[in-house]
């Protein structure tokens, strides 16, 4: 199972939790207290911070949200014969349904890089395996930057062209 696929609860129990102090704005609050939050994924060494927010609680948030994304875009993990259960609740048709912001984002992010390293990041036959166009899949990527880049990179490392 990949790690970006755990329930949060789950996952904080994977990392250690550290709090500092971040400059910026925020006033007086924000220079007293230690409001940053980083996470470090023990088994991995990813680690994901989040200091914009004045209360560790969100800051927590934030950062575990962070760190799903860094977990799906640098770790690979076993792939599955056929989609997961996951994705397939978020397929319509040949059409995946998911916001950047939405919880799984990272997970089917994860998924997908973990085919398409299997298949020699072929698209289409990816795409086809999973149960969604060429297009759905490239789209995924794209709504959120980071997971664009880290396709692009990918793809390059084994010779192929960078998509459009």
């Amino acid at each position: 199972m990949h790690p970006a696929t755990l329930p949060p609860a789950d996952l904080l129990k994977q990392t250690e939790e550290l709090h500092t102090r971040r400059s910026g704005p925020g006033g007086q609050h924000r220079n007293k207290v230690q409001s940053a939050i980083v996470l470090l994924h023990k088994p991995t060494g990813i680690a994901a911070e989040a200091s914009e927010r004045r209360s560790q609680a969100e800051n927590r948030h934030v950062a575990l949200d962070r760190l799903r994304l860094k977990l799906a875009l640098e770790h690979r993990a076993q792939v599955s014969p056929g989609p997961s259960t996951l994705w397939r609740s978020r397929t319509r048709g040949q059409q995946l349904v998911i916001a950047a912001s939405h919880p799984d984002y990272a997970s089917l992010v994860a998924e997908a890089l973990d085919h398409l390293q299997a298949h020699g990041f072929e698209m289409p036959a990816v795409a086809e395996k999973l149960g969604i166009t060429s297009t759905q899949l490239t789209r995924l990527f794209k709504k959120d930057p980071a997971a664009w880049t880290t396709l692009t990179r990918l793809r390059a490392t084994v010779g192929l062209t960078p998509l459009k």
